[in-house]
Parts: C-alpha cells; sequence; structure tokens
C-alpha cells in the first residue's frame, strides 16, 4: 500500500535550517509528481512546494519563495524539502503528499517549530 514517511522536524531558532525528508513506498515513486503542505495550529493546510515526477520543475506558494527547496532522489524514493532562514510563522507540522488516480495520500507529518 502507499506509505509517506516524513522526518527531520525539530526546533530551530529564527533564522536557522532544516532539511526535511519523506520516503514513500507502494508506488512507482518516479512517476509522480510530489507536494509539500504544511499545517499551523487554528490554520487550514496549505500547500508549501511541488516537484515534477523527473525533477525538472518546481513550484512554491506564498511566504517560503526564495527559501525553501523541494528536490527528490527517485533511486531513494525520497522527496526533501530544505528550508532556509526559518521564522516562527513557518511554525507547523510538514505533510508530504501524492496525488494517485485521483486519490490523495498523506503521511503522518513531521513538527517543526521556529522559536528562539
Amino acid at each position: 500500500q502507499v506509505r509517506l514517511v516524513e522526518s527531520g522536524g525539530g526546533l530551530v531558532q529564527p533564522g536557522g535550517s532544516l532539511r526535511l525528508s519523506c520516503a514513500a513506498s507502494g508506488f512507482t515513486f518516479s512517476t509522480y509528481g510530489m507536494n509539500w503542505y504544511r499545517q499551523a495550529p487554528g490554520k487550514e493546510r496549505e500547500l508549501v512546494a511541488s516537484i515534477t515526477s523527473d525533477g525538472g520543475r518546481t513550484n512554491y506558494f506564498g511566504s517560503v519563495k526564495g527559501r525553501f527547496t523541494i528536490s527528490r532522489d527517485n533511486a531513494k524514493n525520497t522527496v526533501y524539502l530544505q528550508m532556509h532562514s526559518l521564522k516562527p510563522e513557518d511554525t507547523a507540522v510538514y505533510y508530504c503528499k501524492v496525488l494517485i488516480v485521483y486519490a490523495a495520500y498523506w503521511g503522518q507529518g513531521t513538527q517543526v517549530t521556529v522559536s528562539s
């Protein structure tokens, strides 16, 4: 079955960096685009970044542009989110998602807390 497992979250000071990973299994990873979302307390889940199946095209949404980088390693079935210049407003649970034949699959999420 489809499985997505995020890791790499934690507590970081403002201005710091983190790299999140999402390990995928149960589907042909190299043929699907992947997405990172986040959900802050009391807010709706929002799309942060997306990447095409071959990694050739990426898109960023909202305030993360210029600070976050999405990438993937199809040999390792893993998608990454490199985050720099983190701000307190980046505090959220971060999720990876894949859409397969109109069905959305999510990981369990990884908590990122930006605080001094």
